[in-house]
């Protein structure tokens, strides 16, 4: 069993005391902040230990059986919303409206599983109804931001030679922009319904949900000629599970609870670029 410790900042010496902990058969640095503990002992005591120690220090404890590389995988997708960028984009919009504790409430409820996502979605873009248009480019300029690490991570992807989708519950208006700016392969998203330059608090056709996000995924992976399993598939939110559920590697990214706990990477500190020391 192996071990990848990682942070942000100076950590090389936090990381070295929490290496102490495993006993390690040999340890491989993975550039300035990122150690590999190799050969390590496992037991679920140690491995509590271990999570306990590393989440105080702020590093990001990896668990792995082996050694894997990003050449194993054909695919990255990621969700976009709180994954991909670090808004809920529609939590923004509302904001236009004078309704964003109300609409981010309902958000984080579904994003925790505690509500119906394809519900929810509805309830909150009907609170949109009669907002101007332009309020879908003043969040684009003014507030989506990617996420820490996003284009080191992608471009290190592409490089790769690995498609990428990103799959949200989000909108076609932000995915569409992203797809176009940093060449993404592919992407499906909700459509959100305007006449007359106003939002009509509709949406456009089938909801994307959980269900149709993990078709997507199946979707882009058949036409690649590939399977389930070699995808990285990368989530914050409940609605990301069944997804990542078929991937060969799923990541939680600063993700919520019940994400965290079914993902076989959780990454709360470092950046989505904590992906690569993994698959070194």
């Amino acid at each position: 069993m192996n071990l990848v410790l990682q942070g942000l900042d100076d950590c090389k010496a936090r990381l070295e005391r929490i290496a102490a902990l495993t006993a390690p058969a040999n340890l491989t640095w993975l550039g300035e902040r990122a150690l590999r503990c190799e050969g390590i002992s496992f037991s679920p005591a140690l491995r509590q230990t271990i999570e306990v120690a590393a989440h105080a220090a702020q590093l990001d404890a990896t668990y792995m059986v082996g050694i894997r590389h990003l050449n194993e995988f054909k695919l990255l997708a990621m969700d976009m919303d709180s994954t991909f960028i670090t808004i809920e984009c529609i939590d923004e919009i509302a904001d236009m409206q004078g309704l964003k504790p109300q609409v981010a409430a309902i958000t984080e409820a579904a994003m925790r599983g505690e509500l119906d996502f394809a519900a929810s979605l509805t309830r909150r873009v009907a609170l949109l109804e009669g907002l101007d248009a332009t309020a879908l480019e003043r969040v684009y300029e003014e507030r989506l931001r990617l996420s820490p690490g996003a284009e080191t991570m992608l471009k290190a992807v592409q490089a790769a030679g690995l498609k990428t989708l990103l799959v949200s519950g989000g909108f076609t208006f932000f995915t569409s922009r992203l797809k176009a700016r940093l060449g993404l392969d592919y992407t499906h998203a909700n459509e959100l319904e305007i006449v007359d330059g106003k939002l009509t608090g509709k949406v456009i056709g089938g909801i994307v949900d959980a269900d149709e996000k993990k078709r997507t995924v199946e979707r882009v992976c058949a036409g690649l000629g590939i399977m389930p399993a070699q995808a990285i598939v990368m989530g914050d939110g409940a609605n990301d599970l069944k997804m990542m559920g078929i991937a060969g590697l799923s990541v939680a990214f600063r993700a919520k609870p019940v994400v965290r706990e079914q993902a076989n990477v959780a990454l709360n500190f470092v950046g989505l670029d904590g992906i690569l020391p993994l698959l070194a």
